[in-house]
């Protein structure tokens, strides 16, 4: 997910920003909401802090670039967002494995 959403940090520094605004909150937020769906949230994922609650950027992002930017692709266009989705919903499910920082507090 990392490699999708640490390239979109430079579009942050352009002015004027030009993002994709698929559910009609302006270019700016749309860009902000993807970049805490496509980098803060992994990154918290990968170290197991508050990792339930890091998936739901993810899990919002990833449903938004299926069901709503790709909805009208083939299926082969959506896969990587697919995927991704249900990779967030197993760990949003599953926790945070026993080396996560979350996992030492049970």
């Amino acid at each position: 997910m990392l490699t999708h959403g640490i390239p979109k940090i430079k579009l942050l520094f352009e002015s004027p920003i030009k993002f994709a605004d698929p559910i009609g909150f302006g270019e700016p937020l749309s860009l902000i909401f993807a970049l805490i769906g496509e980098v803060i949230a992994p990154i918290l994922i990968i170290i197991g802090f508050k990792t339930r609650w890091a998936t739901l950027p993810s899990i919002i992002t990833m449903a938004v670039a299926a069901f709503v930017v790709h909805i009208s692709d083939p299926l082969g266009t959506k896969e990587k967002a697919l995927l991704f989705l249900i990779a967030f919903i197993a760990i949003f499910f599953a926790g945070p494995g026993k080396f996560s920082i979350d996992g030492s507090k049970k």
